[in-house]
């Protein structure tokens, strides 16, 4: 355990392995026009936190997995996530100028690639997800994998959380409506990546399902810490407009039920999440947990 790298450090390691793992997502061999290479890149490169990735990676290692074995699905999940933010970046949806300090997608490329290099994203995506098989990924477990994505982000999932989201801006009366939100746009990509990467060590029907109470429960508490942050953070180190919400209008958790209510509702679904982990009979839960406490404790 001596060797075992801090949170961070864990983290930045993922970070700059999945860097080269992406700037080399499309085959050398494929003929793809030079600037839909280059508005995908461009966005597939801006950085972030790479949470979906590393997700993927520590469930696979917590089963004794490979991180080469889980890099292919890893990659997948953060085409499809870097694709939804590409589009909702677009004037049709959110009309964002910047995001993470850098011009959006559609303000570099207009917005016809943008929408083509999101279409691409997602595409290759599936077609990067089945690549674990290459990677030694048994097929039954691919194809699963594969079922997954589909079903996490599409209209089921992602699709329907921003649709929702995108109707609740007209007005929203129950705290349901927006944990489904919650739960829909960042939920289920956690439950995905967690459960994804399990599968590529070979996870139980019983491990994946405590996996998925994990990921459903801090990927919650995540989304209500950035409520909470609207309201109380630090914008020097938010890198963005505090009360941004408020000013917009848009309901949060600490409207519906007050801040300290939310920083309860936040402590509670982690501890729940961590409850499901230790039931899960992993080799070893501790990255995950401490992955936990990092998103939920985390002030930007």
């Amino acid at each position: 355990m001596s060797n075992r790298p801090e949170l961070k450090q864990y983290i930045q390691d993922i970070s700059t392995y999945m860097e080269s793992r992406l700037q080399n997502a499309l085959p050398a061999s494929w003929q793809v026009p030079d600037t839909l290479q280059q508005s995908m890149l461009y966005s597939l490169m801006a950085g972030g936190k790479r949470l979906r990735p590393v997700f993927v990676i520590a469930a696979a290692e917590a089963l004794g997995g490979s991180r080469e074995a889980a890099a292919p699905v890893a990659c997948a999940v953060e085409m499809v996530h870097t694709y939804s933010l590409v589009h909702d970046d677009l004037p049709a949806m959110d009309n964002d100028d910047y995001r993470r300090g850098k011009l959006t997608n559609h303000k570099v490329y207009g917005e016809a690639m943008a929408i083509l290099a999101g279409d691409a994203l997602l595409t290759h995506a599936f077609h990067s997800a089945a690549a674990a098989l290459q990677a030694g990924v048994p097929a039954e477990a691919v194809v699963a994998i594969i079922s997954d994505l589909a079903e996490y982000a599409g209209p089921r999932g992602m699709v329907g959380g921003q649709v929702a989201d995108m109707q609740g801006e007209q007005g929203m009366t129950e705290l349901g409506q927006l944990q489904y939100i919650h739960l829909h746009k960042t939920a289920d990509l956690f439950m995905f990546s967690l459960t994804a990467g399990a599968r590529t060590a070979g996870a139980t029907e019983e491990q994946l399902a405590a996996l998925r109470q994990f990921g459903s429960d801090i990927g919650l508490a995540f989304q209500i810490q950035d409520d909470i942050l609207d309201v109380i953070g630090d914008e020097a180190k938010l890198g963005k407009k505090t009360q941004s919400d408020s000013k917009l209008q848009k309901v949060t958790y600490p409207y519906f039920i007050g801040l300290e209510e939310s920083q309860r509702e936040v402590a509670r679904l982690t501890a729940s999440a961590k409850a499901a982990l230790q039931q899960a009979g992993l080799q070893d839960s501790s990255r995950l947990e401490e992955i936990a406490d990092y998103l939920v404790q985390r002030d930007h």
